[in-house]
């Protein structure tokens, strides 16, 4: 039986951060986490699977969120 994963939204960005982590694994470092374009992670975050938020609800604030929660995911994987 498959594994049911609830809709992930921009609020959640702790899960958003997590998948980023996992789809790119240590292929970004954290300087190059922190350098990546806002329009390129934002591409990034609508492609991932059970992702349910619009681009337009979309703001600054959690693409800033997303990304230093990506840097403590890598930083946590780094141990």
């Amino acid at each position: 039986m498959a594994h049911f994963e609830p809709p992930i939204n921009w609020r959640d960005t702790e899960d958003i951060a997590m998948k980023l982590y996992e789809r790119f694994g240590d292929e970004f470092t954290e300087s190059k986490i922190y350098r990546i374009r806002f329009t390129e992670l934002l591409e990034w975050v609508l492609e991932i699977p059970n992702f349910e938020g619009k681009r337009e609800e979309c703001n600054e604030g959690f693409l800033e969120m997303i990304q230093s929660g990506w840097v403590y995911e890598w930083r946590d994987n780094q141990k």
